[in-house]
């Protein structure tokens, strides 16, 4: 009863508006939305979250505090870095809350690293990986061409880049340029950068340059902050074409640096190494000229004093002939002597066999052939009779023989040889219909005819009708 009253007058006594959950949710963002408008944040990222939508969700912290913070894809798309875990930045926007779960959020609109010191942080990471794949490798490095017919600049076309490019080109050695505009500065920068070497790339034909040049002036680790970009290093180490990079001043260095193929300390610097120096050349190639003429003239005349010493060294002609003379001397006289042996044992040949080819011998050879062949031809008309005569024989008794088989011989005793309109035969009787066409085949002649359907079997007993005569064009079966 004392706790009913204590309650009573405690409700009683208020005067307090009754709000609804909803409602206090909304007037405590109202009230958070105004008061802080408009603040700016520096801490550390904790969980980092890109959805798939585009918009990013990160944890703000400090030693003591974590703030929900959320980036909208709109904005996401003009970072000019890669937020990471554990990378201290500075975020400016505005506090709201999130009524679904009672807790408050900064709605970020701009996000930087929190100067410079985190920004190498986040270079000298961004190296590490990159290195940790290869991609600065001695081994892929790519030798620059002596005399290039066309080279490749990816610059600013209003800057004093190209205007020093193009003139050390002109004092040391004119080649073709062609110049790819880009943005060097700015979070466009990076993907125009890496399109203009992907570009340069895939241009086939006469245009295709044989070096490319990526320049920049100096500025700030933030002005140059493009160059240290992931796609436009891996556009670098990607190229086909060597490149040679020449960003900021000699102090300066980025990322393209290590994955270029050579790097020069300005743009300057880089069309020096582009290109050699065209007097220098025209006076090697003089001097180099020169020095072949004279060792040419050098390899004649040492050439011509050793020929001369060899031919001292050497026997006279007449000495070197001596030998083989008196050797074709003695040959001579031996084949006179050969010559005459040899036409003497052919000689003595030829008479053997002449006296072998005496025409009273011929003619008994020949005669006595003669007389073999008679008696053979003799023989060979008696015996061709008698084969001829066991031959006909033999066929007669086959063709009596065929004639027994063949079906003439049983249509001459009567028979009858019964095809339908096909062609094909018939064998029996129940093979046949009413009204089918039929051909009879007799021993003389043949005759059409048609199934008389009074001979069915369904059919009533009908009188005989007249055999067809020989000749006729149809008749009955029956």
């Amino acid at each position: 009863m004392k706790l009913m009253s204590d309650a009573a007058a405690v409700t009683a006594q208020s005067n307090l508006p009754e709000l609804s959950v909803s409602e206090l949710a909304q007037a405590v963002k109202r009230t958070m939305e105004t008061n802080f408008d408009r603040v700016r944040v520096r801490g550390e990222l904790g969980r980092v979250m890109l959805a798939k939508s585009g918009h990013l969700y990160v944890d703000l912290k400090d030693a003591n505090a974590t703030i929900n913070t959320v980036m909208f894809s709109r904005e996401v798309r003009g970072l000019t870095f890669k937020p990471e875990e554990g990378l201290e930045v500075v975020a400016e926007g505005r506090l709201s809350t999130f009524p679904n779960r009672s807790q408050y959020q900064l709605i970020c609109d701009r996000m930087e690293p929190a100067g410079v010191g985190a920004l190498l942080a986040q270079l000298e990471k961004l190296k590490a990986r990159l290195q940790a794949e290869g991609l600065f490798v001695r081994e892929r490095k790519k030798a620059i061409p002596y005399l290039p017919r066309t080279i490749g600049v990816v610059t600013s076309p209003t800057g004093a880049v190209i205007r020093d490019i193009l003139h050390r080109l002109g004092e040391r050695f004119p080649r073709r340029v062609i110049v790819w505009p880009v943005l060097v500065q700015g979070p466009e920068a990076a993907g125009q950068v890496a399109r203009a070497i992907k570009g340069f790339n895939a241009i086939q034909g006469a245009d295709r340059p044989d070096v490319l040049i990526v320049a920049r002036g100096g500025g700030s680790i933030e002005d140059l902050w493009a160059f240290n970009e992931e796609i436009v290093v891996r556009a670098a180490a990607e190229s086909v074409i060597p490149l040679i990079s020449a960003v900021g001043h000699e102090t300066d260095t980025t990322l393209i640096d290590y994955a270029s193929d050579h790097r020069a300390p300005t743009p300057t610097a880089a069309a020096e190494k582009a290109v050699p120096v065209r007097a220098e050349l025209v006076e090697r190639v003089t001097s180099a000229e020169g020095r072949l003429k004279n060792g040419l003239v050098r390899g004649l005349e040492r050439r011509r004093t050793e020929l001369r010493a060899a031919a001292a060294k050497l026997p006279r002609l007449e000495t070197l002939f001596q030998i083989p003379q008196q050797r074709y001397d003695r040959a001579a006289e031996r084949l006179n002597a050969a010559l005459v042996a040899n036409t003497r044992t052919a000689q003595s040949k030829l008479d053997r066999v002449a006296a072998r080819l005496r025409p009273e011998a011929l003619g008994q050879d020949i005669a006595r052939r003669r007389d073999l062949l008679t008696r053979a031809s003799g023989r060979i008309a008696p015996a061709m009779k008698r084969t001829l005569e066991a031959h006909r024989k033999h066929l007669d008794g086959a063709a009596r023989m065929l004639e027994s088989l063949s079906h003439k011989s049983v249509l001459a005793r009567g028979f009858v040889m019964v095809h339908r309109e096909d062609g094909s035969l018939v064998r029996a009787a129940k093979d046949l219909s009413a009204g089918d066409e039929i051909e009879l085949t007799f021993a003389d002649d043949k005759q059409r005819a048609v199934v008389d359907p009074a001979r069915a079997p369904s059919a009533e007993p009908a009188k005989p009708k007249p055999k067809a005569k020989p000749g006729g064009s149809q008749g009955d079966l029956f």
